[in-house]
């Protein structure tokens, strides 16, 4: 998805399907604009940790990750893709992958709670590592019905 316009920088948003971080990629794009910073969507995925070893049969999570981060882009922005904007899948703990996504970034940009939050917590834990542990300035975004 990346288009010829050289940037200076990245910005790397956290990417789950959830409304959050849908929230997250649309923030993030004033910044990367007003920045001439391009912007990494990462997705994470990992084997869900009730499986044993043999159990993992048709499952696909990085396909599943895929889709949700292509549907997720979609929703945030159309058909009016942001100028350097690159879909990254990865497996790994999500907050880990993001961490480490940040040593390079600018900025990491990841919603309040994701799909893994419990209903009214107002930082999850992916945004709660994130925010102790990244490289760089991190933005919450918190979706207005967050309370």
């Amino acid at each position: 998805m990346t288009n010829s316009k050289p940037t200076s920088g990245r910005i790397v948003v956290g990417v789950d399907g959830s409304p959050c971080s849908i929230l997250a990629l649309k923030r993030a794009r004033p910044i990367a604009d007003a920045s001439n910073w391009g912007i990494d969507a990462v997705a994470a995925w990992q084997y869900p940790s009730y499986l044993g070893a043999g159990a993992i049969g048709d499952i696909h999570p990085d396909d599943d990750a895929r889709q949700f981060l292509h549907n997720s882009i979609e929703a945030a922005f159309g058909d009016d893709l942001p100028v350097d904007l690159e879909e990254i899948i990865t497996r790994g703990i999500p907050s880990q992958v993001l961490i480490e996504a940040s040593t390079e970034a600018e900025m990491l940009v990841v919603g309040s709670r994701g799909h893994g939050g419990f209903v009214g917590l107002l930082l999850g834990s992916v945004s709660s590592q994130c925010t102790e542990h990244a490289w760089c300035p991190v933005l919450v975004v918190h979706s207005r019905d967050h309370h």
